[in-house]
């Protein structure tokens, strides 16, 4: 059963009509399966705080809902379960910031840095950007969100960079690296990094397997900045 069928289900058993309501029974309804309460709590999260950031920014763009589907691989009959919690999201009068710091109980390990609530920052970057431009409100929305889930900012950067409009972020920053470490350990730190980005990882950790175009996209960001480096990139 795919997990948007998981979230269908979930959305009738409990009639909500608030986000929190389904938030908890999320908890409860997967008590004795925590890593299939991790992948559905990861999705919706995803689902959720995309239509929050949209509210926020004021607008969702053609660009925005495709990007939306870049990540998500759903099936084209269950889009309607995966919109009514959309919808749901953007018409609950609760704040982001309340249901970020839910979700961070959810999703997270208890943890600065949590690699899982770094995915969900991912997903929601990939979307904020798909139309060319990392809007202001869009920006200190997820630096919110970043701070609610004690992300640090210098991972925050490092996600941010990935995304940054054209290639244009610098790739130290984009790897986590100081430009005067020596080359074998900026090496090292690479290959660090595409270990944590194998998809297998991901989904060791919660992330469904719907969401893994995540991976591909992260592995790509930061094969390009090794590249950068590699080819004696010289930051400005």
């Amino acid at each position: 059963m795919s997990i948007f069928l998981r979230i269908s289900e979930l959305l009738a058993r409990t009639s909500c009509s608030a986000l929190s309501t389904l938030v908890e029974a999320v908890r409860t309804a997967f008590q004795g399966d925590p890593q299939l309460r991790k992948r559905v709590a990861f999705s919706i999260a995803i689902i959720a705080l995309s239509a929050k950031m949209a509210k926020a920014d004021g607008i969702v763009t053609a660009n925005e809902i495709r990007a939306f589907h870049e990540i998500f691989s759903v099936p084209p009959g269950e889009m309607r379960n995966v919109m009514r919690l959309y919808d749901l999201a953007k018409k609950d009068v609760a704040g982001f910031e309340a249901y970020a710091g839910q979700m961070a109980g959810l999703c997270g390990s208890g943890h600065a840095n949590c690699p899982m609530l770094e995915d969900i920052l991912d997903g929601l970057f990939h979307i904020a950007k798909a139309d060319g431009v990392l809007h202001e409100r869009e920006d200190t929305f997820l630096a919110r969100v970043a701070e609610i889930f004690s992300v640090s900012e210098s991972r925050f950067a490092t996600i941010r960079a990935r995304h940054a409009a054209g290639g244009k972020a610098d790739p130290y920053i984009l790897l986590g690296v100081d430009p005067e470490m020596p080359f074998p350990e900026i090496k090292r730190r690479y290959r660090q990094l595409v270990m944590e980005s194998h998809p297998d990882r991901l989904l060791a950790r919660g992330v469904p397997a719907e969401f893994l175009a995540l991976a591909n996209a992260r592995l790509a960001a930061i094969n390009a900045a090794f590249e950068q480096i590699e080819k004696g990139w010289l930051p400005a």
